[in-house]
């Protein structure tokens, strides 16, 4: 993360899961004064310079008083949410309208969406005013709605849809606050981590997390202010909203 100021210090929720957990590893030798790693279940690496803590995207107060003891400290620089839904044992991916519930609609928004956005509520304000910083989200290809050529996946697919909404609508209000931040969605591609674990049969390429996370700070390191507002792939490529 060459392209930001030191001293600063970084923000990973998601931080126990596959890419969170390998982009927290990669921050931790990349010279911040401190990597901020939030999860629901606990990061437990006990790396040097990482401070875990717990977070329930899904709980507003639990995002508040997890973020809020950031305000102390070095500029607070880069920003990822690598938090997301697709499945579990009791949700999975809709392959026809037939199947829809309001329930497992309603909870893949939370995760997806609206978690994230009440995450930039909390951090935003705590982004310096003066020079490069970033805000990522972990979005999906499939949430393109342009892209969508398939069909099926349909809370997946609408969920990942209004998180680029939020982050374009960020971006625009952050550039009147912030002009040098940088606030963008991000593909990783298909990861080899347990959200995509059952769909990577079909000739997919597919990255261990060490390569995604990898790519995916390749990829913020170079983006400016004007790039602000878009989607972005694991190897650079824009992707339409």
């Amino acid at each position: 993360m060459n392209s930001l100021e030191r001293p600063a210090r970084a923000l990973v929720i998601g931080a126990s899961g596959g890419i969170g957990a390998a982009v927290t590893d990669l921050l931790a030798s990349e010279g911040f004064e401190t990597v901020h790693a939030l999860s629901r279940s606990g990061f437990d690496r006990s790396l040097a310079g990482v401070r875990e803590g717990r977070i329930d995207i899904e709980n507003e107060a639990s995002i508040a008083a997890a973020t809020a003891p950031l305000v102390e400290g070095a500029p607070l620089r880069f920003i990822l949410v690598a938090t997301g839904l697709l499945h579990d044992t009791t949700l999975q991916p809709e392959k026809t309208y037939r199947t829809l519930s309001p329930e497992h609609l309603a909870r893949s928004f939370r995760i997806n969406a609206i978690g994230p956005a009440l995450v930039a509520k909390h951090v935003l304000p705590l982004v310096p005013k003066a020079g490069k910083s970033i805000f990522a989200v972990l979005s999906a290809r499939v949430g393109s709605i342009e892209d969508n050529g398939l069909g099926g996946w349909y809370g997946y697919r609408a969920s990942k849809a209004a998180l680029n909404q939020f982050v374009r609508t960020l971006a625009i209000e952050l550039s009147r606050q912030k002009p040098e931040a940088v606030c963008v969605a991000l593909h990783p591609g298909t990861v080899d981590t347990a959200l995509s674990q059952p769909f990577q049969a079909g000739g997919k390429k597919v990255f261990p997390p060490t390569s995604s996370a990898e790519r995916l700070l390749a990829v913020t390191d170079a983006l400016t202010a004007a790039h602000s507002g878009q989607f972005f792939a694991w190897d650079g490529q824009r992707i339409p909203f």
